[in-house]
């Protein structure tokens, strides 16, 4: 049986839609997934969360659906409580509080969370690039060239480290040595 250049191409059509449905299927199951969880943390109310593992997991839902403030708050109270966890999960809560205030365009209070994130978990990578990037928005190029070079002394793949580092050497006022004797480095 001979197949014609019409079917070929329904065929492949239809393939194809099987394969966008699919996608689209497991993305409409994970976003739905998420907005269950929203609301079933809702309902209990943040005062009844007790975990700093929940709390967590609540500000991360609420991270995604970008309600910054929000978020923030639940952070703060999930670091309240978090002196029994390991500090890689302190290090994770203050890198998402971190987070939350940048979103929000508080760059100052960023940094001192992704730097306490670093504290206690010193190759963060994900929070050492967070931090670069809240001091380059700080306008802090030379401490942002030094955390880029950071990252690439634990992770030299790093793209978004090379990228970012290539771009400050690029700048025509940076050096990436002036200003750093003054800050004691």
């Amino acid at each position: 049986m001979e197949i014609s250049s019409f079917q070929s191409y329904l065929i492949i059509l239809f393939v194809i839609l099987i394969i966008i449905s699919i996608f689209v299927f497991r993305q409409f199951l994970k976003t739905r997934n998420e907005e269950l969880n929203l609301v079933k943390f809702e309902q209990k109310g943040l005062s009844s969360l007790t975990k700093a593992s929940e709390l967590y997991e609540y500000g991360s839902i609420q991270i995604k659906k970008r309600l910054y403030a929000e978020a923030t708050k639940t952070f703060l109270k999930a670091i309240e409580i978090y002196d029994k966890e390991p500090n890689e999960a302190k290090a994770i809560i203050e890198n998402a509080l971190g987070f939350s205030y940048a979103a929000q365009n508080e760059f100052k209070k960023a940094v001192k969370h992704y730097n306490l994130a670093i504290k206690f978990l010193p190759e963060y990578i994900i929070a050492l690039n967070n931090l670069a990037s809240a001091q380059q928005r700080l306008l802090e190029y030379d401490l942002a060239y030094i955390t880029y070079k950071k990252v690439l002394k634990i992770d030299s793949d790093n793209k978004t480290a090379i990228k970012k580092s290539k771009e400050l050497e690029k700048r025509n006022d940076y050096n990436p040595y002036k200003g750093i004797k003054d800050k004691g480095f």
